[in-house]
């Protein structure tokens, strides 16, 4: 095992929204040593910066740790690194046809969930981020403000249907937006001296895309049953199979511990998800602020440190994580990577989390979540059927 001794020196900032404010949280943990207990390997950190594209970045770590078990690559240097942007530019253009079918009566905004970056690579396949990183506007990080309003004005525009009849040239229309901003996507490209198409590419990780299942835990549908989490950013209307809280959990601790990881969706709009690398659901107030993804949800640094004390967590059960989904404290604002597991100086078990902010804070892009953050937090996951209890997929008919 690892040992990480860490001073958890940070000061407790988060955010609801790019709306109203509140006061900063005064709550600072005190030093913490985490050991880690399982560590599944992961890529590289990357930054989505100032873009709402967590989940493909997530979604897309996920599927390159699943490359890495299936092809048992022991080499870093031959990891895959998966184009982000592919998949984004991609569902972009399929939410504007569903948005314009539905006369505009669907979330078309930058934000979406995993079964997104599933469907897209069903359809389309998966290339190498060298082949196409998708910023052909001149940055070298994801900048997609612009981006954003510009193809929300277009699809708007298209929906008030100015002619009473729509032309069959307005997804041409689209796609060269999608061209100017982010480049055309090449036929082939050659990675590690192989060509490939998008197709070619996909076929060749080892992996079946039906192979992987959501999950999630609430009351308001019943158990061993599935459903589309109701949250905006699910446009897909993707199903997730609902189990009770225990199951839930037991599937993640499975999927860990057998060599697997974990996409993880949820809420992160908690005084206790820090900007420095800790997840921990402590009872306090919230504060909101704007610019990039990580200053949305976990602020800017404090000019004085609060003061360290000991942090006593809620405790998580069915009824308060219902309570939560319901009464909208709990909410869909991010997508991360789970990969281990770890615990602290007093026993207190931990989910090591890769997140999509580049390689800042006490662990340079890790976080270390709690495990009633991830119990009372977490909306939803995307698992290897075969990293799930057998007993649970017998419970859900599924083999």
């Amino acid at each position: 095992m690892k040992k990480i001794i860490i001073s958890a020196a940070f000061a407790v900032l988060v955010a609801l929204s790019a709306g109203a404010q509140r006061p900063a949280s005064p709550v600072q943990p005190a030093d913490y040593q985490f050991t880690t207990v399982k560590e599944n390997p992961i890529t590289p950190i990357k930054n989505q910066y100032r873009s709402g594209t967590c989940w493909c970045f997530s979604a897309l770590s996920f599927l390159e740790s699943e490359v890495i078990k299936a092809k048992g690559i022991k080499d870093p240097a031959l990891y895959p690194d998966f184009s982000e942007m592919f998949i984004v530019r991609k569902a972009y253009a399929e939410r504007a046809q569903k948005f314009v079918r539905l006369n505009g009566k669907l979330n078309f905004a930058a934000g979406s969930d995993f079964g997104d970056v599933l469907d897209v690579a069903k359809k389309y396949g998966l290339m190498d981020q060298k082949a196409y990183s998708g910023l052909q506007y001149g940055y070298d990080l994801p900048v997609q403000g612009e981006l954003d309003a510009v193809l929300k004005g277009y699809v708007d525009a298209v929906i008030k249907n100015p002619n009473r009849k729509l032309t069959a040239v307005w997804a041409k229309g689209m796609e060269g937006i999608l061209d100017a901003y982010m480049g055309e996507i090449p036929g082939q490209f050659t990675v590690n001296g192989a060509t490939y198409t998008p197709e070619s590419y996909r076929d060749a990780q080892g992996l079946n895309l039906d192979d992987y299942i959501g999950f999630t835990s609430f009351t308001h549908h019943p158990f061993y049953t599935s459903f589309a989490i109701e949250v905006e950013d699910n446009w897909r209307w993707t199903p997730s199979w609902n189990v009770p809280l225990d199951e839930f959990m037991a599937i993640i601790d499975q999927a860990i511990n057998d060599g697997y990881t974990v996409a993880w969706g949820g809420d992160v709009s908690e005084a206790g998800f820090t900007r420095n690398g800790l997840a921990i659901l402590v009872d306090t107030e919230v504060k909101a602020s704007s610019g990039s993804d990580q200053e949305r949800w976990v602020g800017k640094a404090e000019e004085k440190p609060a003061e360290k004390v000991a942090v006593k967590e809620i405790e998580v059960n069915q009824e308060n994580r219902q309570l939560w989904f319901d009464e909208k404290t709990s909410t869909d604002d991010h997508g991360m990577h789970l990969y281990g597991i770890a615990k602290d100086q007093n026993g207190t078990k931990y989910y090591l989390i890769k997140n999509s902010w580049g390689e800042s804070g006490e662990y340079k892009g890790i976080w270390y979540m709690s495990e009633q953050f991830c119990k009372g937090k977490t909306l939803n996951i995307v698992v290897n059927k075969k990293a799930v209890p057998k007993e649970i997929l017998k419970k859900l008919g599924l083999k």
